[in-house]
């Protein structure tokens, strides 16, 4: 067994004081859980908005699953976006797909006017597919891209694949045949189970750094407005008509509107008073998955890249809400480790645990050894081919995902009492829909009136 061991968290200021609540205090909003979601919640209501905020979390900065994650920075769903259009209509689906797709220049916001200067990487990134039923799932998701007047993804298929006389000819203009090699050198594989690749717009940066930077950005720009406690649990939110009361143990808060940015397993008890009841179906919104995930280094001679893997068959690894596909997931990144540069980390993730109940999760349990040998066969199938290496697994972490019923975040006010809103639910692939969710949330709290959008929160 091997302990929790985040390769973010590891690089994240050992010596950063924490403060914790020790006083009531009252403020206009009060967000729970200092994630990427939070953090870049604080960031854009304070930039556009004159209201005091307050972020707490009930362990340290970025220690949940902002701090476990495989680095990737994606824009798609854990669904495919045929199934959204379905869903939801086409206009509605492309302009939540879009809305995710500009978060890309919310994040550069972010990152330019807090000065930083920490490695973010972005790349073309890929997926590899083995299956003509994987292949013609993408490609119907494509052909509604394209409808929607959305950029396409790059889909090429091995001009030796056995099913390439099945794609239907509705499809045509939306994939290229290649040599079979071209798909192998994308994927950085010898695996020739794989015989075709998407490609899309991905990149790689450690989450948890980027939600520290911003957050000491934000005590000095908005020192007069903005608060940040940490050790400080939320048991309790009493909704009234016009604000909310926030029970944090000792203390307790008043604030105009609270913005729930936890996995949605923040354990809060939630009473509308004089209205409907909340409590409940907010519990049932989202439920638990924990993600596996193990890293090592070697040396920094390639470049970042992010790739999925959709194997024919395998086994105790992630698998898609929509296709039922399993998959795994690669992260290479430059790395700093024991004062060196010239390290990449190699990250990978697919095994995982769906929880019922999440409260039997625990950020301390130990990682369970047949993980890190699944991991690693698959590492020696796919990637790093040599059966003779040994490979030294330098960190080794797990996290708590919140899974949306649908596969989609939840962001904005809870209809039952606007007072409550939210920016939750990461679904594996958090970090572009939490920062369009911050932004959104921004909006609303300015008194923009939006349109209806599929990140709506269910009607009771």
């Amino acid at each position: 067994m091997k302990r929790n061991h985040s390769p973010w968290l590891y690089q994240l200021r050992q010596d950063r004081e924490s403060t914790k609540l020790t006083k009531d205090i009252e403020t206009d909003v009060v967000i729970v859980g200092a994630g990427i979601a939070g953090v870049s919640t604080a960031f854009f209501v304070l930039k556009h908005t004159d209201k005091r905020v307050v972020l707490v979390d009930r362990f340290k900065l970025a220690h949940g699953a902002t701090g476990h994650n495989a680095g990737q920075i994606t824009s798609y769903f854990e669904r495919g976006f045929a199934s959204i259009a379905e869903e939801f209509g086409l206009p509605m689906a492309a302009e939540g797909q879009q809305g995710v797709e500009d978060a890309w220049g919310l994040l550069d916001e972010m990152y330019t006017e807090a000065g930083l200067n920490i490695p973010v990487s972005r790349f073309v990134g890929h997926a590899g597919l083995s299956t003509v039923e994987q292949v013609n799932f993408h490609l119907k998701n494509n052909h509604m891209r394209k409808r929607a007047g959305l950029n396409i993804e790059t889909i090429r298929i091995a001009e030796d694949a056995p099913f390439a006389p099945e794609i239907s000819g509705q499809y045509a203009g939306l994939y290229t045949f290649v040599p079979h090699k071209e798909i192998l050198d994308l994927l950085e594989t010898e695996s020739t189970e794989y015989i075709a690749s998407l490609s899309y717009q991905k990149g790689c940066a450690n989450s948890a750094l980027l939600c520290q930077e911003v957050v000491g950005f934000l005590m000095t720009k908005y020192a007069e407005r903005f608060s940040f406690y940490e050790h400080t649990p939320i048991e309790k939110v009493i909704l009234k008509p016009t604000g909310a009361l926030i029970d944090a143990g000792d203390h307790e808060m008043m604030a105009g509107h609270v913005v729930l940015c936890t996995n949605g397993f923040a354990g809060v008890t939630i009473i509308n008073e004089g209205g409907l009841g909340i409590n409940a179906k907010f519990h049932h919104l989202v439920h638990g998955t924990v993600g596996y995930m193990s890293g090592y280094l070697e040396t920094m001679n390639k470049p970042p890249i992010a790739v999925s893997y959709f194997p024919q068959l395998s086994t105790m690894i992630e698998y898609d809400e929509e296709s039922g596909d399993p998959y795994y997931y690669l992260t290479r990144r430059q790395y700093e480790y024991e004062g060196t540069r010239d390290v990449n980390l190699i990250s990978i993730g697919g095994p995982e645990l769906r929880l019922e109940d999440a409260s039997v999760y625990g950020s301390d349990a130990e990682y369970p050894d047949d993980i890190i040998n699944t991991i690693d066969t698959f590492v020696k199938k796919t990637y790093d081919t040599d059966p003779n290496k040994k490979i030294d697994y330098v960190f080794t972490w797990h996290g708590l995902m919140g899974y949306t019923r649908n596969g989609i975040r939840l962001i904005g006010c809870e209809p039952a009492n606007p007072v409550l809103m939210y920016n939750l639910g990461c679904n594996g692939v958090g970090i572009l829909p939490s920062i369009y969710g911050a932004k959104r949330v921004a909006q609303l709290l300015a008194g923009e009136v939006l349109g209806p959008s599929i990140f709506d929160i269910p009607q009771v």
